[in-house]
């Protein structure tokens, strides 16, 4: 193996001097870098294809590597030709070119190849190290294998607080089911105070529609079931959403289907609904009413139940905290707007 003093020997890639430290550890998680290069070493053994076992073993005597376990295998020109392990240069006989037994066709990736999936690529071909090259093939280092399992566990990780309906770390899943009551106010009472401004605009809007409700008081019966099933709908809409965002599913590939679901459960609820005012109140003009209030309020429904969660993922906040109260008070001011609208113009 070649020494920097002499790098014209053999033409071989210089290897790492002895005093030089390793390059140090790129911190996995949130706030780290999460691109290949972020991870990869330039610490590491490097050889050419024509140098003997024994040479790139001698060579890596009395050196000090982030990683040994995996030897570079690159031309003059600095490109990536091949990675051999330590375990094949140990079986290989002293003489046999490093050549004859290195991986040809080694998994590489890109400095901006995100960093899971580069650590499943190689987890996928099972190497030990993944090399990190450039648009020409030229070697920018190794990730090493415990740089590898840290991308794993810090992924891992992520994702299972996710699933728990988290944005963070798990770390931050513990925190939030273990913190005192006070944090426990100050992350829900926002939202909730939210929900009770809610209310009493909700409170002035059936007031602004008294003048009907004295004309037709039947009107008043049905307010609450639309503002229920409405709700109902969109919190349905809501939880699949959420789920979607934990699981990294965009929420593009859910808006269809349920865009399509929303008005179809409102068609099925007018569908019911119509006949059994009729026959219970024998009032068409009210069954109608609620029967298009309902068909209107679910399909917007599924919308705001689409919309909010997304945004709130966009902002960084957490959707399962936020979305449910917010969405339920925009929900129903709206379920309730659209209800007497229907009202107003079918009965009175």
């Amino acid at each position: 193996m070649s020494e920097d003093a002499a790098p014209h020997a053999a033409g071989a890639v210089p290897t790492r001097r002895t005093d030089v430290a390793p390059t140090p550890s790129a911190p996995v998680g949130r706030t780290a870098g999460r691109t290949a290069d972020a991870h990869a070493s330039t610490a590491v053994p490097v050889t050419t294809p024509d140098e003997r076992c024994r040479q790139v073993l001698d060579g890596m005597r009395g050196r000090r590597f982030e990683s040994a376990s995996t030897v570079a295998v690159c031309a003059a020109d600095g490109t990536l030709v091949g990675l051999v392990t330590l375990e094949r240069l140990l079986a290989a006989a002293a003489d046999t070119p490093v050549r004859d037994v290195m991986d040809a066709e080694p998994p590489t990736v890109t400095p901006t190849t995100d960093q899971e999936q580069a650590a499943w690529r190689a987890v996928h071909r099972g190497e030990s190290a993944l090399p990190v090259v450039d648009e020409a093939g030229r070697f920018r280092g190794l990730i090493p294998p415990d740089r590898l399992l840290a991308v794993l566990l810090a992924e891992h990780d992520e994702d299972v607080a996710r699933l728990g309906g988290f944005l963070g770390s798990s770390s931050e899943a513990r925190s939030a089911a273990l913190e005192s009551v006070g944090r426990r106010l100050w992350h829900r009472l926002p939202w909730l105070l939210l929900g009770l401004v809610g209310a009493f605009v909700a409170a002035g809007i059936v007031g602004a529609f008294e003048h009907q409700l004295e004309e037709q008081v039947l009107i008043a019966f049905f307010l609450p079931g639309v503002v229920y099933l409405a709700d109902a709908v969109g919190t349905q809409t809501e939880a699949l959403v959420i789920r979607g965002l934990a699981a990294g599913v965009s929420t593009g590939r859910i808006a269809l289907r349920e865009a399509v679901t929303g008005p179809l459960l409102g068609v099925l609820f007018a569908t019911v609904t119509f006949p059994v005012v009729l026959v219970l109140w024998g009032d068409p003009r009210v069954a109608a009413a609620v029967a298009v209030a309902l068909f209107a309020a679910s399909s917007i429904a599924t919308v705001v139940a689409l919309a909010l969660p997304s945004l709130l993922h966009r902002l960084g906040r957490d959707p399962a905290f936020g979305s449910g109260p917010l969405a339920t008070v925009v929900q129903d001011l709206l379920s309730i707007v659209i209800y007497f609208l229907a009202a107003s113009a079918i009965v009175t």
